[in-house]
Parts: C-alpha cells; sequence; structure tokens
C-alpha cells in the first residue's frame, strides 16, 4: 500500500499540471548555426508528464498554463489536444510586435563526442506574467484531482510564479489530491529574480506543501539547501548511496515529504548512456534495474521516469513495480525525437518486466 494515500474514488482528473508551455525548435544533429530546417516540439517539464500519463498511460490529465493568443499559441494548442490534456490557459493578447510571448527553446541534439547545445528565448514570457488569482482552483478542481504536480522552471520564472504554485498546492492538498513538485534546479533563472537564497526561500514556501519531490543530488542541495556528503571522483554516477544519504537530511528539514525520486544516468557518449533510477518512500529505498540506452533524443528522460513512476502509484502497483514502469518509460522516452512519449502502454510493460529489443511480430 502507497504511503502517499492517492484517492481511489473516480476524479475528474487523475492528474493536473501547473507550469509554462514553450515550443522546442530541433534541426536533428545539425548545430543551430548551420541549420537550415528544424521541428517543433511541444514541451514543458509539467506538461510533458501531463502528456505522457494521458498518450501512453491513458489517465485523464489536465494543464493549467498561461497561453498566447497568436498562431504560436494556436499551435501549441492543437498539440495539447492531440496529447488528450484538458487544458486550462490563462489567455494573453499578442501586441503583434514584443508579446508576451510563447517562450521558445532552441536545442540540437549532437551525436557522438559532440554535445547536445541548449538555449532559450524567454524574453517577455507570458508564463511569467502568472500571478495568484489568475486560476481558478476550486472551478479547476471541481469533481477531484488525484495528483497535483508542478516544477521548479517555472516556479524561477518571476517573482509571482512561485505563490502560483503554492496556492495551487493547498487548494490540492484541501481537496486529497497528492501533490508533487520537480525541484529543477536552474541557476541562470534565479539570477534574474535574485539568486540562490531568493531561490532557496520560495521553494521552501512550495515544498512545505509537497508530498513527493524529484530531483537529483544538485537539486536537493542547491534547491533545498541540504548539505550534500563528500563524493569519491572515482564513484560511479550509478551508485545510489549518495542520493540516499541526503534523503534523511532532506526529510528532517521537510518531514511532510513521503517520496524522493530521481534517475541516475552514465552519459558515455551523446548516443550511449548506462541508465537507472531510484526512489525512497516513506523510509523504503527502492532501485531499479540498470540499462544501455542508444539515445536519439535525450530531453524528456527524466519526465518520461516521473510519468511512469506517478502511473504506477495512481494504478495501486508495488513500490518495486511502479519504479519499474518509470524506469523503462523514462528509456523508452529517449528513443523518440521531441519531448513527449510515443510508447503504447504494452511496450512499457514489456521493457520493465524484462522485455528487449527484438522485433514484435
Amino acid at each position: 500500500m502507497s504511503a502517499l494515500d492517492i484517492r481511489s474514488d473516480d476524479c475528474q482528473l487523475d492528474f493536473l499540471s501547473l507550469g509554462a508551455m514553450v515550443h522546442r525548435l530541433d534541426p536533428g544533429v545539425t548545430p543551430f548555426r548551420r541549420a537550415k530546417s528544424f521541428d517543433i516540439h511541444v514541451s514543458g517539464g509539467e506538461y510533458n508528464v501531463a502528456a505522457n500519463l494521458a498518450s501512453c498511460f491513458g489517465l485523464k490529465t489536465g494543464m493549467a498554463t498561461a497561453m498566447v493568443n497568436n498562431g504560436i499559441g494556436e499551435m501549441i494548442q492543437g498539440r495539447v489536444r492531440e496529447m488528450g490534456v484538458k487544458p486550462f490557459y490563462k489567455m494573453y493578447e499578442h501586441d503583434g510586435v514584443r508579446g508576451p510571448n510563447m517562450a521558445t527553446v532552441y536545442s540540437d541534439r549532437g551525436q557522438g563526442t559532440r554535445a547536445p547545445v541548449v538555449f532559450y528565448n524567454r524574453a517577455n514570457e507570458a508564463a511569467a506574467l502568472l500571478k495568484t488569482g489568475d486560476f481558478a482552483w476550486d472551478e479547476i478542481m471541481d469533481g477531484g484531482v488525484k495528483w497535483f504536480h508542478s516544477g521548479g522552471i517555472f516556479a524561477a520564472l518571476s517573482e509571482t510564479t512561485s505563490a502560483v504554485i503554492a496556492d495551487g498546492m493547498k487548494a490540492a492538498k484541501q481537496q486529497g489530491a497528492v501533490t508533487s513538485f520537480d525541484l529543477n534546479y536552474r541557476e541562470k533563472l534565479w539570477d534574474s529574480i535574485g539568486g540562490l537564497a531568493a531561490g532557496q526561500k520560495m521553494i521552501r514556501d512550495i515544498v512545505v506543501n509537497v508530498d513527493a519531490l524529484f530531483g537529483n543530488e544538485e537539486d536537493l542541495q542547491k534547491g533545498l539547501g541540504i548539505k550534500g556528503p563528500e563524493v569519491e571522483e572515482s564513484k560511479s554516477k550509478l551508485d545510489p548511496d549518495t542520493f540516499f544519504d541526503m534523503i534523511d537530511r532532506a526529510v528532517e528539514k521537510f518531514p511532510n515529504v513521503k517520496l524522493v525520486a530521481t534517475t541516475l544516468r552514465e552519459v558515455h557518449s551523446t548516443n550511449r548512456h548506462t541508465w537507472a533510477a531510484v526512489y525512497w518512500l516513506n523510509g523504503e529505498r527502492y532501485v531499479s534495474p540498470t540499462c544501455e540506452l542508444d539515445v536519439l533524443d535525450r530531453i524528456g528522460g527524466g519526465d518520461g521516469f516521473a510519468s511512469g513512476l506517478i502511473y504506477g502509484l495512481i494504478s495501486g502497483c508495488d513500490p518495486e513495480q511502479a519504479l519499474r514502469l518509470g524506469w523503462a518509460h523514462g528509456a523508452m522516452l529517449t528513443t523518440f525525437s521531441g519531448d513527449v512519449s510515443m510508447s503504447s502502454l504494452p511496450e512499457v510493460e514489456a521493457f520493465a518486466e524484462g522485455g528487449s529489443a527484438r522485433v514484435q511480430r
């Protein structure tokens, strides 16, 4: 039985995300400075989890976000509909010149010894304008929500967005939802609104309302202000001990947190990774198998892990099986272009149970 006390009744939404949406321009393996064309992927850390849970796992999901009334916004809205996510938009009118805008991410995939390169244009971003009162949480959550999720990138967009998250989480807690937060600490974003100390205060105000945390060792150290252990340079990045050693400190500081999870990845080249995942649930430690990945596009793998784990927990799987579903789905997501899942549930379940890449006939 999960320590998260997940609602078992029939809710209007199994899962609701709050965050910023972006469109990612992807020229494939060609560096942007030489690019002549690109694919457009609709993305966002919080949205990715909602989209994965809807399209692959068949859950009823929703997304609360800012949306701009122009062609880019219309394209993004169309992709949200395709993935089966119910939208809750705060609409903004574009002035035809300067915005507000839907943020743009530029990201080539790299190849072999050449690493991927990612950069952004978040100037005058609509999501950064969101403030408390922009979402009628009582109406959005009418009919029930089982799980509410947000993340650290959205929290760092402006001086008002972290308060939007805290309000949403409080409303979700009042009607019985599990709350989760992906720390996703990004130093450059926090520098623009006060730096490390300001960021840690904003995150602290959010995390006191959180049941489940996603984040790696750096996220725990910088986002939560948790002192990290001395790490031997020779120690494998797949060794979970360092991560688990930090959990007691994090939970001592935030005793409301019942789950902490992360992926473990050792990068041998852009296209060859060793992959695993771990999580801590109410004092118990769980470690996934380890596998070798032939990576097409690494972006979104962590969100893929989170969505598979959340699906397993919502569906009543035992903790070990929930972890395997997250590990398997995150691994499979790296085999697709774009940030959201193209997997089917049977494919994920087969890999989680020890399946192979043999031809499916």
